[in-house]
């Protein structure tokens, strides 16, 4: 069953632990206990139909791993409306994809695959992309960092990609790495290790599930933390 996130029932849901207060004195929950994966529900295509295909989120030496194959998505099962989210996460192995996806309703809306959201792309030199995902965002300079605009989409077929703003944000491959994206309302900001790399405008949804991918590539996340804006 969804639930929306509402102030006064954080503190009910038992999957948020580790809370601490920020500098401004909101109280931020761990989305991740560090043991299982209560409080996130799988959504992984080809285990519809066979049970021995094996689930690509584990956890391991309590972190959460992304293993990156079958593909898929982790979810959160309580929907979320204006926070700032803090990911460390890092390839451990090859480089390669991964993503945080916001504001996720839909299931499989896309290429029977993955859930109407904007994905906040990980993928190795790209992190911090903007993918519209049958929702979508604005930038400054769109067409520079998007395409021609007779091509932009949000399905199938589309320039669904919007460019970050920056080169070399990332650590090397193997060290850690800190993604913050803030959400609030029709606004979100994303930066690594400090950089601001992206920022958009006019997003077409203001809430939902939180979501991380398996793309083809093992990642390791040690913090998933919340903090309501």
């Amino acid at each position: 069953m969804k639930t929306k996130l509402l102030l006064l029932t954080l503190l009910t849901l038992p999957f948020f632990s580790c809370k601490t207060l920020d500098k401004k004195g909101s109280e931020s929950f761990s989305l991740f206990n560090g043991k299982n994966l209560e409080g996130w529900h799988v959504d992984v295509p080809k285990m519809d139909n066979n049970s021995q295909i094996r689930n690509p989120f584990i956890v391991r030496d309590g972190m959460l791993v992304s293993l990156g194959t079958p593909e898929g998505h982790l979810i959160t099962d309580t929907e979320f409306k204006n926070y700032r989210l803090e990911v460390d996460y890092r390839f451990p192995g090859e480089p390669g994809n991964c993503g945080v996806l916001v504001h996720a309703s839909t299931p499989r809306a896309l290429y029977g695959m993955f859930p109407q959201s904007i994905e906040v792309q990980m993928m190795h030199e790209n992190a911090g992309d903007f993918w519209c995902i049958v929702e979508n965002v604005e930038v400054p300079d769109m067409e520079s960092r998007r395409g021609p605009k007779e091509n932009w989409g949000i399905t199938e077929g589309k320039e669904r990609r919007i460019k970050n703003l920056t080169d070399g944000s990332e650590n090397p491959l193997g060290e850690w790495n800190t993604m913050v994206i803030e959400a609030q309302e029709d606004k979100i900001k994303v930066w690594v290790n400090g950089d601001l790399v992206n920022e958009g405008y006019n997003l077409t949804a203001k809430e939902g599930h939180i979501a991380i991918q398996a793309e083809g590539a093992e990642v390791e996340f040690r913090k998933i933390e919340l903090t309501s804006l």
